[in-house]
């Protein structure tokens, strides 16, 4: 009876203890350990970036800041071939500016600034319950975006190197440097 005891008590105080702290095996390492789904529903694995530099953009299609596609579009062209992409999220968490279906968001996009870089599934930025495991993992760098169109580049290693906040535009000087560098290295 003893022993029967003892075992529902470390049962019980197994149960608390995986509960209360992270699973070390769900959390990432790396960006590229995540799947997240396309606009189109499909898995995507981040891995097929793994190696490569990316831009992660929490994007929206009603937004002052939208024209900023037309710049991600230019930048992901011009770099592409040297192992750089732009990663689009969209997300209504700000203003409720990114308010269409996934249908809607892709034609929005390849419409009006001839979008062909990867986007994904609408996506909450912000922390607290049905936050993405994406922005979980790009929060854990200490930054969560505060509006649409903010900006983590992240490495090679899939660990994050930068972020930008939505002003920082794709032209920028400086996130074109950190891109640069983060490239070479």
């Amino acid at each position: 009876m003893r022993l029967l005891a003892t075992r529902v008590l470390l049962a019980a105080a197994m149960a608390v203890l995986t509960t209360t702290m992270p699973d070390a095996q769900t959390t990432p390492g790396s960006f590229y350990d995540l799947t997240p789904t396309t606009l189109d529903g499909k898995p995507a694995p981040l891995a097929t970036y793994k190696g490569k530099v990316t831009l992660v953009v929490n994007t929206a299609s009603q937004c002052g800041y939208t024209p900023q596609y037309a710049g991600l579009q230019k930048l992901h062209d011009q770099m592409k071939d040297k192992g750089f992409s732009v990663l689009g999220f969209p997300s209504n968490d700000f203003g409720g500016q990114e308010p269409g279906s996934a249908q809607e968001i892709a034609t929005f996009c390849q419409r009006n600034y001839g979008v062909t870089f990867p986007m994904f599934s609408k996506v909450v930025t912000k922390a607290g319950q049905g936050q993405s495991p994406v922005y979980g993992f790009l929060g854990a760098s200490g930054q969560l975006p505060g509006w649409n169109f903010s900006k983590y580049l992240v490495g090679k290693d899939g660990k994050v190197k930068a972020f930008y906040p939505s002003s920082v535009t794709p032209d920028d000087p400086k996130l074109r440097q950190a891109i640069a560098e983060a490239l070479a290295s």
